[in-house]
């Protein structure tokens, strides 16, 4: 095949020479492909718009030498040309190149699962990859199941409140989940509670707590990690975390949880104070969470250690 050379470079002599320099660029495959669909279009029009022939075999010669999308060096990153023909005009339009798309369609997956404070390992987890133990396999039956309901189009009536030990795996079977949901377009959000109570304080003065909590409530899928580790004030617990868990209740959103904790557990921790208000305060939010989910326990070896 002729270099782009071969095509597009300049001649001295061009315009006693421009019709064989033509000639030259009607054999660039592109553009006798187009030439084969649309059979009406006259040789004055091709040569009406010579210079945007030029381009176009400039643009589509980078693409056939395509250095990666990082390095693109077309007018337009990531997008390649293709001949089009309208009312009696032709142009060349820059479309995605399947690179920019496979990059596009992964930024849209990877928006889909957020994540507040939460390490690597888990956010980049997988069901498939989860080693199945006699300690887990409920809980990874649950998760498939869950998914499933997701990928017909459901949205599951209870979330999960996975619960153990330290280092069982609790946490990475709630990021696997998120990663499998992301396959089907649902989009989740995993939040460490611990270190987002901790932030809340920040989030007050930089006015930015209304957002995040607005995002939480709305989320198709919200995984509260290691809930019952936090240091709770009476008003991050009531303001809080019963404001996001109210709504989500009340529009049928599942949450996902996991716990070092037991559900019972877990409604003493919220009862911090362990006066009669608080007792009924934490037993008002335990109403939120105790009928809309599926307690599993999760048991087996610490995998930190």
């Amino acid at each position: 095949m002729n270099s782009i050379q071969h095509f597009t470079k300049p001649d001295p002599k061009a315009k006693i020479n421009r019709s064989k320099q033509l000639n030259l660029l009607l054999q660039y495959p592109a553009i006798r492909s187009f030439l084969a669909e649309h059979p009406e279009v006259t040789r004055s029009q091709l040569d009406r718009h010579y210079h945007q022939l030029m381009h176009l075999v400039t643009e589509q010669e980078q693409c056939n030498h395509c250095p990666g999308l990082a390095k693109c060096p077309n007018m337009m990153k990531g997008h390649t040309p293709k001949l089009m023909e309208y009312a009696g005009y032709l142009e060349v339009r820059m479309t995605p190149c399947q690179k920019k798309l496979r990059e596009e369609e992964w930024n849209k997956q990877k928006d889909l699962f957020k994540s507040m404070h939460i390490p690597m390992d888990i956010t980049s987890s997988s069901l498939d990859q989860i080693d199945f133990t006699k300690g887990r396999a409920k809980a990874i039956a649950a998760a498939f199941d869950f998914c499933e309901q997701f990928s017909q189009g459901k949205l599951p009536s209870k979330g999960l409140f996975l619960h153990g030990p330290l280092g069982v795996g609790k946490s990475i079977i709630a990021g696997s989940i998120a990663n499998k949901l992301v396959e089907n377009g649902i989009d989740s959000f995993m939040v460490y509670v611990p270190d987002f109570i901790r932030e809340v304080r920040n989030s007050i003065e930089d006015r930015s707590l209304g957002e995040k909590l607005s995002l939480f409530k709305s989320v198709s899928l919200l995984i509260l990690d290691d809930i019952g580790a936090e240091y709770l004030t009476p008003w991050v617990r009531d303001e809080v975390i019963g404001a996001i868990l109210h709504y989500r209740a009340a529009n049928g959103l599942p949450t996902m949880y996991t716990s070092n904790l037991s559900l019972d557990e877990l409604e003493d921790h919220l009862a911090q104070g362990r006066n009669t208000t608080d007792e009924m305060k934490a037993k008002r939010i335990m109403e939120r969470i105790r009928h809309f989910v599926t307690p599993i326990l999760v048991e087996g070896p610490n995998r930190r250690i």
